[in-house]
């Protein structure tokens, strides 16, 4: 990990921090200096395999927003997730559909700590990794997890993408 951590300072990435902790996620819980947006940007940032990162995706399918935990290793096939979703097109969400859903920003959204519940899928690929980092509410802050702590924090249904 590189040596521009710091604690975490930002008001969002407290907040929702504070709601990760209270639904039992463990961290360590870290802000950088600069961007984690994304998954290189993470993946560089704390020293790991980009595989590792958890990105937050915001898709809007026919029945609206629901979000996907996925490896940062590889792109979402967003024809693969309509069919796992059983609509007839899922898209990324535009950056205001993002925060009006989540409360927080492209590149910094969090698995929890949302206005509203969504639907959470997650990619099992995640599973291959003992430790995964995902953003906390910010494109500068990220949280240690795991896969089984992800889902037990989401309530995330597994989904195979590749």
């Amino acid at each position: 990990m590189t040596e521009s951590t710091t604690d975490i300072t930002h008001a969002t990435a407290l907040r929702v921090a504070d709601v990760l902790r209270s639904n039992g996620a463990r961290g360590p819980f870290r802000e950088f200096v600069a961007s984690t947006k994304t998954a290189r940007d993470a993946a560089d940032a704390l020293g790991c395999d980009v595989g590792a990162i958890a990105s937050s995706l915001v898709l809007v399918g026919d029945r609206g927003p629901v979000v996907l935990l996925k490896s940062g290793a590889f792109r979402a096939d967003l024809d693969l997730l309509a069919r796992l979703l059983t609509v007839s097109t899922v898209r990324m969400a535009t950056a205001d559909e993002v925060r009006t859903a989540t409360g927080q920003a492209i590149g910094g959204v969090s698995p929890a700590g949302w206005p509203n519940e969504l639907p959470v899928f997650i990619d099992t690929a995640l599973a291959e990794y003992e430790a995964v980092w995902a953003a906390c509410g910010t494109p500068n802050a990220v949280f240690a997890t795991t896969y089984d702590e992800l889902i037990s924090l989401t309530g995330a249904t597994p989904v195979v993408l590749r």
